[in-house]
């Protein structure tokens, strides 16, 4: 009498709770061998996929076979899609369990396979259901891309979302707190360019974020943030994004600014360390003999520990951390902002930020203007490709290109058209930063080593060595130079007169030198940066002083 080990799969768990499918082919399986005196050995139930032979049940039974060679003669099935849906793989099992001695058989399939026409249906028995997943796999692929086309987003919610049903059965993405408040944190951060990312990604996970590092690139990669979704590139269809029907975390101006940040595109400073709040100048500070980044270290003395900055080459430069650290404090208190000056500067800064709201229109009609040439071209393009004048590789490139222009003049278009600051919340903001640059050096004397840093990476635009603040000739970052002018410059960049009066004295005081650059503020400095660079003859008297004119 031949033995025989039942194996019984179902491809679903739902099935394999049930148990429906799971009695069926048990009780098939029976009759089979009762009917053909077949002993049974063993029942193998399994749950998982067919597409491959890695199932936990049918290893086991294969290591048992292997160890037990003619402990059974057979190994029974209802269908051959029970024993595989993957042909290639399917051949190697069936010449596996050959050379231990057994035959699989499926019992409303019977197949003789010393007939050899029979190999030509055992062909078609395997690669039917191999057939049938494909184009499962096919339609379930086409169906997601055309829903993201329409705007949906179709698999796991990105970090900062939540996947939702509604009443209807309409799912979509919405918000998950906190985690979307910290992903706002993280595109703000980021665009910055005061730390590295991954700097970024450790202070999001000490905020409560859950997420890899693979998976924080993957995220902050992704323009489903900002209300966009990718559509990959397939066969001839290029790749190109759509408007998304979920809400967006962020604008997509902000999520432009930090690719180009993560693309080396946005020149920043990077504070590449945590350090003590000694030794706050790590990391931006270079070798004056050799041009090296200087490092830091404390030496054991007699009375305690004595820090520097030193060089790691055999040059040997050193200088004592308190020596520098009073040294870029005292550079700072040079550009304190004093009290009187810091009223004057709001005028200023009020007086242009009405203008530039007056201008928002004129800018609106030539953005509108430039979106028309691009489209006039790009109608050009098409005539010369029909005419046969340009290939279509050259095509692509102008479309793409004008395309890429276009959208880059809407966002501004739309940013332009988004609601202004009343002037009464400039005054409110303007009156916190200012107070705030009249005691800067208190502000950094309180802050710790991490807060020190953001601030030195907004203020420097390139590394510095000792003798630059020393001799005071630090180079500073562009935003801060059109905040603060000199009038040897101003001169040569009249272009008009200007009506603004004040009863406040003209008497030049010094400057300050550096603004908090937060919330509100950042973006009117950023929206002025252009106008101050036209301030006319009575604005560079205001703003001149003689202490630049010496550097």
């Amino acid at each position: 009498m031949k033995t025989a080990d039942l194996y019984i799969r179902v491809s679903t768990d739902e099935q394999a709770d049930k148990g429906y499918s799971q009695r069926n082919q048990e009780e098939m399986l029976q009759r089979y061998c009762q009917a053909n005196q077949i002993a049974v050995r063993k029942v193998i139930f399994e749950d998982h996929s067919a597409k491959t032979f890695n199932r936990p049940e049918w290893t086991k039974l294969i290591n048992y076979l292997k160890n037990h060679k003619q402990g059974s003669d057979l190994v029974l099935f209802t269908k051959w899609d029970r024993f595989s849906r993957n042909a290639p793989e399917a051949y190697q099992m069936i010449n596996t369990l050959r050379r231990f001695g057994v035959e699989p058989q499926a019992i409303e399939q019977p197949l003789d396979m010393s007939v050899p026409e029979n190999k030509m249906m055992l062909a078609i028995y395997l690669t039917a259901p191999e057939i049938e997943n494909d184009r499962r796999s096919l339609n379930v692929f086409y169906g997601m891309r055309r829903a993201k086309k329409e705007g949906r987003w179709c698999c796991s919610a990105p970090i900062g979302y939540q996947n939702k049903t509604l009443e209807g059965g309409k799912k979509v993405i919405v918000f998950k707190e906190p985690a979307a408040a910290i992903m706002r944190w993280v595109f703000n951060e980021l665009s910055l360019g005061h730390q590295p990312v991954e700097q970024v990604w450790k202070l999001a996970l000490s905020k409560g974020l859950k997420c890899s590092k693979h998976n924080f690139w993957v995220a902050i990669r992704n323009p489903v943030y900002c209300g966009k979704i990718l559509i990959p590139k397939l066969k001839d269809e290029e790749s190109y994004v759509v408007d998304a029907l979920h809400e967006p975390l962020i604008p997509e101006s902000l999520f432009k600014e930090v690719q180009d940040a993560l693309d080396g595109k946005k020149r920043k400073i990077v504070a590449r360390v945590v350090t003590i709040d000694l030794l706050s100048l790590r990391g931006f500070v270079r070798c004056s003999n050799c041009t090296r980044m200087l490092t830091s270290s404390a030496s054991k003395g007699r009375r305690g520990y004595y820090h520097y900055y030193h060089c790691s080459s055999a040059c040997g430069y050193r200088q004592k951390a308190e020596i520098l650290n009073d040294t870029f404090l005292q550079f700072l208190r040079d550009f304190q902002l004093s009290p009187a000056m810091a009223v004057l500067f709001r005028e200023v800064l009020l007086d242009v930020y009405k203008k530039e709201i007056g201008n928002n229109k004129q800018a609106k009609k030539l953005w509108l203007e430039q979106i028309n040439s691009f489209n006039t071209k790009l109608s050009k393009a098409r005539e010369l490709l029909l005419n046969g004048d340009i290939d279509s590789a050259d095509y692509k490139e102008i479309k793409k290109e004008s395309e890429e222009q276009i959208r880059t003049l809407e966002i501004r278009i739309a940013e332009s058209c988004s609601e202004k600051l009343s002037i009464a919340e400039v005054e409110r903001t303007l009156d916190a930063a200012l107070e705030n640059l009249t005691r800067l050096d208190e502000i950094y004397c309180n802050a710790d080593a991490q807060e020190r840093r953001h601030l030195i990476g907004s203020m420097f635009p390139d590394f510095f060595t000792f003798e630059n603040l020393k001799d005071r000739t630090a180079k500073v970052s562009d935003v801060l130079q059109s905040i603060y002018l000199i009038n040897k410059e101003l001169y040569g960049k009249k272009n008009g007169t200007n009506d603004f009066s004040s009863h406040l004295s003209h008497r030049v005081i010094p400057l300050g030198f550096y603004v908090i650059l937060l919330g509100t503020v950042k973006h009117v400095l950023r929206c002025l940066k252009s106008t101050f660079l036209n301030f006319k003859s009575k604005q560079g008297t205001i703003l001149g002083t003689k202490y630049f004119d010496t550097i």
